[in-house]
């Protein structure tokens, strides 16, 4: 999501929560200020014309841009948030910002001159003794220095330097400020390379269920082919059946009225039959009857 905000200041450093809550929704607000508070927000580099950071959102990680350019303040985060004109990861980015820059502005602020109040002997002198006083600092620097890039090399913790004052333990404030961003860079690292191999896993499951899915489908393919065959040949049969059938009933018409002749022929021959009895029955009568010889 990328956004576009008019913006007349001339660093980012100038942006403070106030400003920045007047120009963005409140609710994207409080939920910026609440990654704020729960330690989410990882500015990985940053100056005063722009901004790269991490936030740790509620589903995963996202990565922010945030930079002054044509009078404008341009915000870009891999977030889908449909926020206007901010998203709440770049809202937890520039408040951030806004408390990481300031101790930095309290360190590095320079101090007024002096105004001279001695005599030109004693100014001379006090130079001397301050000199005296930046050489044994420069002293304890470096060997606090020295135990210091050993640390850093075996990514230990660094030596205390609470020996130190004034500029020099600035210093030491810086190395320590850019160790602990190196240490967080290293954790956002560490993060994405283990929600890569997450998702790598995820990917190379999701394929192995893919080719599962497709050497599935092929068998029912073949057996889709197979079922498809069956049914033809049953249909050819029922074809078959059915021409029988009708044959069949072709031959039960015939039968039909084969049996009716020969009904109606019996009843003839039944009728031709009575006739021979009765012929019969009267030539024994007359033969009875007729006298002998």
């Amino acid at each position: 999501m990328r956004n576009k905000i008019p913006c007349s200041a001339e660093r980012l450093s100038l942006l403070d929560p106030p400003m920045i809550q007047g120009v963005v929704d409140r609710n994207a607000f409080h939920l910026g200020n609440q990654y704020l508070s729960e330690n989410r927000v990882r500015i990985v580099e940053a100056d005063e014309a722009q901004i790269s950071s991490a936030v740790i959102g509620n589903s995963g990680l996202y990565e922010q841009t945030i930079r002054l350019k044509d009078g404008h303040l341009v915000s870009k985060c891999s977030c889908s948030l449909p926020e206007e004109p901010m998203c709440r990861h770049c809202i937890a980015v520039l408040l951030e910002y806004h408390r990481w820059v300031q101790p930095r502005a309290k360190k590095f602020k320079p101090s007024p001159p002096a105004t001279p109040e001695t005599p030109h002997a004693n100014s001379s002198m006090l130079s001397s003794v301050s000199a005296d006083y930046r050489l044994s600092e420069v002293l304890g620097f470096i060997e606090w220095l020295q135990p210091a890039m050993k640390a850093l090399e075996k990514g230990q913790t660094l030596p205390d330097a609470s020996g130190l004052s004034g500029d020099l333990a600035a210093w030491t404030q810086i190395i320590r400020n850019l160790d602990e961003r190196r240490r967080e860079s290293e954790e956002i690292h560490l993060t994405l390379e283990s929600e890569q191999r997450d998702r790598e896993a995820y990917v190379q499951r999701m394929t192995q269920q893919l080719q599962a899915s497709m050497t599935e489908v092929k068998t029912a393919q073949t057996q889709l082919q197979q079922l498809q065959q069956e049914v033809a040949s049953y249909q050819d049969m029922f074809t078959k059946v059915a021409e029988i059938a009708s044959e069949v009933g072709g031959y039960d018409s015939q039968i039909k009225t084969i049996a009716g002749e020969l009904i109606s022929k019996g009843t003839q021959l039944d009728k031709l039959a009575t006739s021979f009895r009765e012929v019969a029955a009267a030539l024994k009568t007359i033969t009875k009857s007729s006298p002998a010889p």
